[in-house]
C-alpha cells in the first residue's frame, strides 16, 4: 500500500510538472494575399467549409480549444498541427507551384472522398467540421474546377 501511495505521488508530481513545459502555438499575422480564398476562385461557401473544417490543422492560425493547457494534449496537437501544416498549408498557396498546387487538390479530392479528412479524431470534439454529403461534393467539385483551370493554364 506504502508503494502506491508513493507511485501515486510521483505520477501526480510528473503530470503537474509537465504542465510547466511551454508549446509553440500555431499563432500568426496571416498574409491573406497568398492565402487560397485570394488566388482561387473560391466562394464563400467553400470559404466557410475550409475555414471551420481544415484551417485548424492548414493554416497559420489554429483556432484553440480550452484543452489546449492541458499537457499532453498539448503535445499531441502541437505535432499534430505541424504535420498538417507542413502537407497543405492554405494560407502559403500562393508559394506553391502549379505542379504542388495540383498534387494538392487531388489529394483534398481523394481524401473528402474517402471520409479520411477531416480526421475523425477531429470531428469527434468539432462536431461543426464535420463534411456532411453535400459538403463533399461541393468540395471535390471546387476542387475539380481548380484542377481544370490550373491544367489550363
Amino acid at each position: 500500500m506504502k508503494y502506491l501511495k508513493l507511485i501515486g505521488f510521483i505520477i501526480l508530481v510528473a503530470f503537474v510538472g509537465i504542465q510547466l513545459v511551454p508549446t509553440a502555438l500555431n499563432k500568426s499575422e496571416v498574409d491573406l494575399t497568398t492565402d487560397i480564398s485570394e488566388i482561387e476562385n473560391t466562394s464563400e461557401n467553400i470559404q466557410i467549409l475550409l475555414s471551420e473544417s481544415c484551417y485548424d490543422c492548414h493554416s497559420n492560425n489554429t483556432n484553440y480549444p480550452w484543452y489546449i493547457k492541458i499537457q499532453p494534449v498539448a503535445w499531441f496537437l502541437e505535432d499534430h498541427i505541424k504535420v498538417g501544416k507542413a502537407e497543405l498549408n492554405f494560407n502559403e498557396w500562393a508559394t506553391y507551384s502549379s505542379r504542388r498546387k495540383r498534387s494538392k487538390l487531388k489529394s483534398i479530392i481523394s481524401q473528402v472522398e474517402k471520409d479520411e479528412m477531416p480526421l475523425s479524431s477531429y470531428t469527434l470534439i468539432h462536431r461543426e467540421a464535420k463534411l456532411t454529403k453535400s459538403d463533399k461534393e461541393l468540395i471535390v467539385r471546387w476542387a475539380n474546377q481548380r484542377l481544370d483551370s490550373i491544367n489550363n493554364n
